[in-house]
């Protein structure tokens, strides 16, 4: 296994079910070439998540991998303390799944409390970025539905230097833009995924995948 850059124009999906060997071919064959796949925010909830078995199926079947950690139900209220606690859980759950040093690993922002504040988002942010990086892992951001930042804050008030622009929430990120970009759901066969285009962000960055070989 090696960790290096994205291609710009690698085609992939986002994909909330465990792969076996047959999906795996089957999505190479309709033009993909990675995955991202979920990791939990607690052990509780780590049932249909990314582990070593997978990890290697995936990657002995050719695709490159990332991993974003799932976000909790809309209406959750952020706060540093919080962020801690999710980002070292997904450090954890990363390296138990396989997932090399270096490498994005994503943290999922989305639909927070009514009553959260800015400020209350960027403490949760930066809390799980330093509690991933610690963890040896690059951290990024997907910035979804409902995540009360502007584009500059994105930028200028958070630590991360990778972002995934959901399909339903064109937020620009001052600056730097999207390394990643997802578009409307699909269904390939009895899988339905989000496809997510590669492209470098306007600093001339690219994700960090783990590959094969």
């Amino acid at each position: 296994m090696v960790v290096r850059q994205a291609t710009p124009g690698m085609q992939g999906g986002d994909i909330n079910a465990v792969l076996n060997a047959q999906q795996c071919k089957q999505l190479i064959e309709g033009g993909l070439s990675f995955v991202i796949r979920y990791l939990p925010r607690t052990s509780v909830l780590a049932a249909g998540n990314l582990t070593l078995a997978e990890t290697d199926t995936i990657l002995t079947s050719g695709l490159a991998l990332s991993a974003v950690q799932h976000a909790a139900i809309p209406g959750w209220q952020p706060s540093a303390g919080l962020g801690q606690i999710y980002g070292k859980n997904a450090g954890i759950f990363a390296a138990e799944a396989g997932l090399l040093p270096n490498m994005n690993i994503w943290l999922d922002l989305e639909e927070v409390a009514e009553d959260s504040t800015a400020a209350d988002v960027i403490a949760y942010c930066n809390g799980w970025y330093a509690a991933v990086a610690e963890a040896g892992y690059l951290p990024g951001l997907y910035v979804g539905w409902g995540v009360k930042l502007s584009s500059a804050q994105l930028y200028s008030a958070l630590s991360f230097r990778s972002y995934w622009e959901s399909y339903n929430a064109d937020i620009p990120v001052a600056t730097r833009g999207h390394q990643l970009i997802q578009h409307p759901q699909q269904t390939l066969g009895d899988l339905v995924y989000d496809p997510d285009t590669v492209q470098k962000d306007e600093l001339g960055d690219l994700p960090l995948f783990v590959f094969s070989s």
